[in-house]
């Protein structure tokens, strides 16, 4: 249905002010447009709104019910367009990781990327399900595997070192050998690609037939439950960066295996990279990469 919207707005203004001149004034037109949009109006109506009265206006019955019923509209609209006037465009840059990325290594980091870019606004969409990004509207994902996805543009994040942790009121740094681990509570993620039974392996030690575990389905509360004292974790140097760097976190073992591997890799389709939303947040990202690993080198203790 066809509404007269221009016109309803001029009928707007005069009933509020009750003077066509006023209403012009505020219109910034001539008087005698304002009344061509008022009798436009009548006739789509069909009745009469407002007769005049000395140099104003007054509304009929018919002029009275309906600016009753439209004013508090008209006068949300405004108060929203007003609202929105000036306001600067903002792109949507939507990226999904891992819980354990998302909140241990991204979110401590994202002010950075939000203060460079103020007209991007990001949601970051923490889980692990796999972006199908041919139904998705997710820009770029921070995937976790072993970066063997066909058909997409993949880029490992960074190497990442896998030790024993602990907090030191638990254990003391240094305090362990590596048969020691056995006789521990071992707190593990039960999605994380190294597991206790591999670390027993590249330690040349067998393992008990019955290890004490607590697992989890998130690296995050691993690396937590680790910090609050329950045990020993086997955690990632990616994830656990923070507590490592508090002393909230300890290697309790000397001379640990070294292991290290690629876990999260930035994925997205190759057509993706050509907006330019995704490239500078992948700039962004290799550059914290390369800040992280330099103070890794510098203030974090690995045990190697």
């Amino acid at each position: 249905m066809y509404l007269p919207l221009r016109s309803i707005s001029v009928f707007h203004a005069v009933a509020r002010s009750g003077s066509i001149s006023s209403a012009a004034e505020e219109l910034n037109v001539t008087p005698s447009a304002v009344s061509q949009q008022i009798q436009a109006l009548e006739t789509h109506l069909g009745t009469s709104l407002m007769v005049k009265v000395g140099r104003g206006v007054a509304l009929t019955e018919a002029g009275e019910r309906y600016f009753s019923m439209i004013a508090e509209e008209i006068d949300r609209i405004s108060e929203a367009t007003q609202s929105i006037r000036g306001l600067r465009p903002v792109t949507l840059l939507t990226v999904r990781a891992t819980p354990t990325l998302s909140s241990k290594w991204l979110l401590p980091r994202l002010r950075s990327f939000l203060d460079a870019n103020p007209d991007l606004e990001v949601r970051l969409n923490g889980t692990n399900e796999v972006t199908d990004f041919t139904r998705e509207t997710v820009d770029v994902e921070i995937r976790h595997g072993r970066g063997q996805w066909p058909g997409l543009f993949t880029e490992g994040l960074t190497e990442e070192w896998f030790f024993p942790v602990c907090s030191p009121g638990y254990a003391a740094a240094d305090s362990m050998n590596v048969a020691d681990v056995a006789q521990h509570r071992l707190i593990q993620s039960v999605k994380s690609q190294v597991q206790w039974p591999y670390w027993f392996s590249m330690s040349k030690i067998t393992p008990p037939n019955q290890m004490r575990r607590v697992l989890f389905d998130r690296s995050h509360m691993a690396v937590d439950a680790a910090a609050d004292g329950i045990g020993l974790a086997l955690e990632s140097s990616l994830m656990m960066w923070r507590e490592l760097r508090d002393g909230s976190l300890v290697c309790p073992v000397r001379k640990p295996p070294k292991i290290s591997q690629t876990t999260q890799w930035i994925v997205c389709p190759v057509d993706h990279l050509r907006k330019n939303k995704v490239s500078v947040f992948i700039d962004w990202l290799r550059a914290e990469v390369a800040q992280w690993q330099a103070e890794q080198a510098q203030y974090l203790r690995l045990p190697f």
